[in-house]
């Protein structure tokens, strides 16, 4: 059961950290101008999505509930709320400094999303060291 909760961490973790290049690489594509950026990293996405639907230990490792709820839990650290809360901010600015343009909403979405990713890997890393504790404690 903890290999599976291990592999359920890891995978959930470079997964979200796929998704954060991607958002990343958007607003380096934006800022310079050139879409190279996103499309490299769209063909890495791309290929590790292929290569987690062609090979069948790895589908089925992805089918089950901890690799779920794991993933799930990363979507709200670095989707959800990020959305919500770049959205509330961005309008507080609004309100506050005047209309802004498309780069700095980007911009503050990646850099909460980045945020929430970090206390993802964070919240794993507490969690495994305290079933070690208990696991060596027993």
């Amino acid at each position: 059961m903890q290999n599976v909760r291990r592999y359920a961490d890891i995978i959930a973790s470079i997964e979200g950290l796929l998704w954060l290049g991607l958002a990343w690489s958007i607003s380096f594509s934006m800022y310079f101008g050139s879409t190279e950026p996103t499309v490299a990293v769209l063909f890495v996405v791309g290929a590790l999505v292929l290569f987690g639907w062609a090979h069948r230990p790895m589908r089925y490792l992805l089918k089950r509930y901890h690799v779920r709820k794991r993933r799930t839990d990363m979507w709200i650290h670095t989707l959800a709320l990020p959305l919500l809360l770049a959205m509330f901010f961005h309008i507080m600015l609004e309100a506050v400094v005047g209309s802004t343009w498309l780069p700095p909403k980007m911009l503050l979405f990646n850099l909460l999303a980045s945020a929430g990713w970090l206390t993802f890997v964070m919240t794993l890393f507490i969690k495994y060291v305290i079933h070690n504790v208990k696991a060596s404690s027993k």
